[in-house]
């Protein structure tokens, strides 16, 4: 296939003509002249199509009935301009609108009007994790010195199990599955103890790999559910630093850390003209690492509010996407995040898994700043400024992190051990699994994932 046949059948998925661009497809495979990764490049721009359609689920009147009981005959003129804003998300498939779909809860939280007109209806909501990390990021600072110590372990259990779906994989075709598995590198997270897997046969990733998993193979069987688990107990530190007390001093620029991290990542971490211009305007002649990092942190804290995101593997540069719709969720304002500071010349890495807090653990991301003389230093971009008028409180996550992470991954978009043969679900984190067969990939439809937590 030649490159403007590629540039011509992007373009058409770019702007939804998915119909005709899946008969170009179609009749493209029946060349007998493709060899195989022509043949699989296809299949792909296929699997593309089926996972936008998956995530713009929603029609016109799947949203109006959902937002009718709020706005009443008015919810279509409000309709058009929360779509002009962007916080009533959706794009053309096939010259219709289709809406992400989390776009009803996200426009709740992105859209003050239409929060507040809930709220009068259905009551306001408690953020239970908000509460809790503003105690225990107390409780953390007044148990710390603030330079840069492990305080407060947390010793949990965790029961991670992937279920895929009955006749997903033809019977008797093999399934392999990558599942989650802590890493072992980092001083915050110690005394990994491997428990129990299944099916028993499997590979753990060595802990060199940035994104580690553990590895297993199961046969499908006819009507019923192909099941993997693992265990494993872990003892998690909270890390405190106190802004105050950390020396800035100059960073060895001829380093292979600095030049690593300062670095761009194509193509998630570009330094374009938009994102240089927006840092600088946000830092302007600032030079101390820790003040252009606190900038930075706030900007996107109020400008770049937290809502449910798409699927990162459709989206083909995340901080970009962000800037357009002036939202995403922890990994996009994560990533925000990084590509300005790098430009700036701050060296950034990217830290993802788990958050383990108590009844709100889910997958989560964040990152580390390296800070010359002092190391490595954890931010989570996403937790934003605490509502407290201690300032060490309000800004606790700018340089510090609390007890309850699971530590999956040192970095973004590596590869698997033993690697993988077709493209990824998530081609950018790795904390739900990846799965596939002899003849593909297995999306997220094919399969449902648990994390069952133990506070020991």
């Amino acid at each position: 296939m030649s490159n403007k046949s590629k540039a011509n059948l992007a373009i058409l998925i770019e702007t939804g003509e998915f119909t005709i661009a899946g008969e170009i497809i179609g009749e493209k495979l029946l060349d007998g002249n493709l060899n195989e990764k022509q043949k699989n490049d296809l299949l792909f721009q296929k699997d593309m199509m089926s996972r936008i359609e998956r995530e713009y689920a929603l029609t016109e009147t799947d949203v109006l009935e959902r937002l009718m009981p709020y706005f009443s005959d008015s919810t279509t003129i409000y309709m058009a301009k929360w779509e002009k804003e962007k916080v009533l998300e959706y794009r053309l498939i096939n010259g219709q609108k289709r809406f992400f779909k989390n776009a009803v809860p996200n426009l709740f939280r992105l859209d003050k009007f239409a929060k507040s007109t809930k709220e009068k209806i259905s009551g306001k909501s408690t953020d239970y994790l908000k509460s809790f990390c503003l105690d225990h990021s107390s409780q953390l600072i007044n148990e710390s010195k603030g330079r840069g110590e492990l305080v407060h372990p947390v010793e949990c259990t965790m029961i991670y199990s992937i279920s895929v779906r009955a006749d997903a994989v033809p019977a008797g075709e093999l399934i392999r599955c990558w599942m989650p598995y802590p890493k072992e590198s980092n001083a915050r997270q110690t005394n990994v103890d491997l428990l129990s897997v299944f099916p028993e046969k499997y590979i753990v990733a060595p802990d060199s790999f940035a994104q580690r998993s553990i590895y297993c193979e199961q046969i499908a069987e006819s009507g019923l559910e192909t099941k993997f688990s693992v265990k494993f107990r872990t003892e998690t530190y909270a890390q405190i630093h106190d802004p105050a007390k950390m020396d800035d001093k100059a960073y060895d620029t001829t380093s292979v850390l600095y030049q690593k991290n300062t670095s761009e990542r194509l193509p998630q971490i570009i330094f374009s003209d938009r994102i240089k211009n927006l840092a600088d305007e946000i830092c302007g002649n600032e030079t101390t690492a820790v003040k252009q990092v606190s900038m930075l942190y706030d900007w996107i804290d109020l400008n770049i509010p937290w809502a449910s995101a798409l699927e990162y593997s459709i989206v083909p540069n995340i901080p970009e996407y962000v800037l357009d719709n002036k939202h995403g969720d922890c990994g996009m304002q994560t990533l925000l995040f990084m590509t300005m500071a790098r430009y700036r010349g701050i060296p950034v890495k990217w830290q993802s898994g788990w958050m383990l807090h108590p009844g709100e653990v889910n997958l989560h991301d964040w990152c580390e700043v390296y800070y010359e003389g002092i190391g490595w230093v954890p931010l989570d971009q996403s937790f934003g400024l605490q509502n407290s008028e201690n300032d060490k409180v309000k800004n606790f996550y700018k340089t510090s992190i609390d007890s309850y992470r699971l530590i999956v991954n040192e970095d973004f978009a590596q590869d698997l051990f033993p690697a993988k043969i077709w493209p990824r679900s998530e081609p950018v984190d790795f904390q739900r699994g990846e799965l596939e067969w002899k003849n593909g990939n297995l999306y997220f439809g094919d399969w449902t994932y648990k994390m069952r937590v133990i506070y020991n």
